[in-house]
């Protein structure tokens, strides 16, 4: 089965808002950047990478949280991060009952983490 099925079964096994919620985020990350690819790692989550992880998604009991590998370094104008603030690594956005998706603020987000990525790909080629 490829990664990309296996995101389309976790999301309509969640029956409940979760479901929708990770349909939303999943689609503005795809529409970011073309070359985005889907992994499914850690357990059985969905993992987007572009010359590097990105985000990993991952639907609680209660929530549905994104979590950027290299939040701490970006810069988030729309302030969506809400969670992991503390961490000198990573940032989440975590999605409750009743949330919206600010999905172009989400595309941002994705590319400036692309970006990132490619920064980091740079540095080490030129080392």
């Amino acid at each position: 089965m490829k990664n990309s099925e296996r995101i389309d079964e976790l999301i309509a096994g969640l029956a409940d808002w979760r479901g929708e919620m990770l349909a939303n985020v999943r689609k503005a990350i795809l529409a970011a950047d073309g070359e985005i690819v889907e992994e499914w790692k850690y357990m059985g989550s969905p993992v987007w990478y572009r010359d590097g992880m990105i985000a990993v998604g991952i639907a609680h009991k209660d929530k549905v949280k994104l979590t950027f590998a290299n939040g701490a370094h970006l810069a988030d104008p729309d302030q969506l991060f809400n969670a992991g603030l503390e961490g000198n690594q990573r940032r989440a956005i975590d999605f409750s009952e009743g949330s919206k998706v600010q999905a172009r603020a989400l595309r941002d987000l994705v590319r400036a983490a692309i970006e990132y990525n490619q920064s980091k790909a740079k540095k080490k080629s030129r080392a």
